[in-house]
This record gives C-alpha cells, structure tokens and sequence, in this order.
C-alpha cells in the first residue's frame, strides 16, 4: 500500500485556529465570493490590519482551511483504524459520521460558488479528494480483509480508484443539484453503497447487527 500523504504542519498559533475555524464556517455557509476580509476581522472582532498579519488574503485563508480539513479527515481515519475497542463496521460507521460532522456547512452552493469564482480554489478540493480517498479507503480495504470483514478477490487498488472516480463525479456542483443532496448527505450514503458490495457474509451481518435498518 501506498504511504500516506505528507500532512502540513499542524497550526498551533490559537489566533489563527480561531481565523480558520470561523472562516470555515463563513465560507461553507455563505459562500467564498459573498466573504471579505473586512466581514472576517468584524466576525473576529479584530482589525482588519491584524488579520493581514496572519494571512495575505482570503485566498490563503481558504486553503488554509481546505489544508487543515484534509488533515483533519486523514487524523479521524487513523484513529479509527488504531482503535482496538471497536469492530470494522464499528470503525467505518464512525468514519461516515465524523465526516458528516466535518463537512455539515457545506453545500453545493459552495462548492458552486469556488468552481466558478476560484477555479484554483476548487481545484484543491479535487486534489484532496485524490490524496484523501486512495489512502483512507485503501487503508480500511486492507483492515476489512485481515479481519474477513472484506472480500479479499477485489483489489484495494481497483476498489479505492473506482470509488475516487464515483466520488468526483457525485461531488461535482451540478450532480449534487440533481439528487438534491449536499455532501454530508452523500457521503454516508455512498460509503454504504460502496461497501455493501466489499463486505463477506461475516462481515454483513456484523453490520446489520449494529446497525439494523
């Protein structure tokens, strides 16, 4: 299997965790052209001068925040997969949910809103989801099929890059418009339905079993 991406240094500096974090929620809800640097520095009751201290705009604010939710993704994953405590269906449930919870501003109107204002911007998130998926999905392949939880005649290889290419399309601004869905909506549903197909007996019924319909 393939190493994991490299992750960015983790910020530490509390002032710019602050900036991101309501930057996250500002832009997700609100949209990355609608945002200014005065309407950050008034949420963040900070001179705007100050706010250029930390970053030189809001272009780097916004891959600041995909940066670190690319590595928070990666962080949810590893933790579940370290955790001795829980089963497989057990892991890859709270994967789906920590998602959720991680993408629960965004919409299509967002992503909408990067494809056609920062093309550069939205780039990034394909790119995220490139690194992310291969890696994390790869990883729980490999977990599900040591354990007998996975059927072990898929590929990892052809399973990881059939759900990265699902998953670009389903992600794309106008798919989502079509089934009225927004990310944290499909997410959970599309891990499902992958690995509806992936589980052997033993490892559906553990599923089933924790979670019934």
């Amino acid at each position: 299997m393939s190493a994991a991406p490299a992750p960015s240094s983790v910020t530490r500096d509390p002032a710019v965790e602050r900036i991101l974090r309501l930057a996250r929620e500002h832009f997700f809800a609100h949209g990355y052209s609608a945002c200014t640097m005065d309407d950050l520095a008034a949420e963040l009751g900070m001179s705007k001068k100050t706010l250029y201290v930390h970053f030189s705009g809001k272009e780097e604010i916004m891959r600041a925040v995909l940066d670190q939710l690319g590595r928070e993704v990666r962080a949810d994953a590893e933790a579940l997969l370290a955790n001795r405590h829980l089963g497989f269906a057990e892991k890859l449930r709270g994967f789906a949910e920590g998602m959720v919870q991680r993408l629960a501003l965004l919409n299509p109107r967002t992503l909408r809103d990067l494809q056609r204002f920062a093309p550069e911007l939205y780039q990034l998130t394909v790119e995220m989801r490139q690194k992310n998926i291969p890696y994390i999905f790869g990883r729980f392949i490999e977990e599900g099929q040591l354990t007998g939880k996975v059927r072990t005649d898929v590929s990892p290889v052809f399973a990881t890059e059939f759900f990265l290419q699902a998953m670009q399309g389903l992600l794309q601004p106008a798919t989502l418009d079509r089934l009225n869905l927004t990310p944290p909506e499909l997410l959970p549903r599309a891990i499902e339905l992958f690995f509806g197909g992936l589980l052997t007996p033993a490892g559906r019924k553990e599923h089933e079993k924790l979670f019934p319909r």
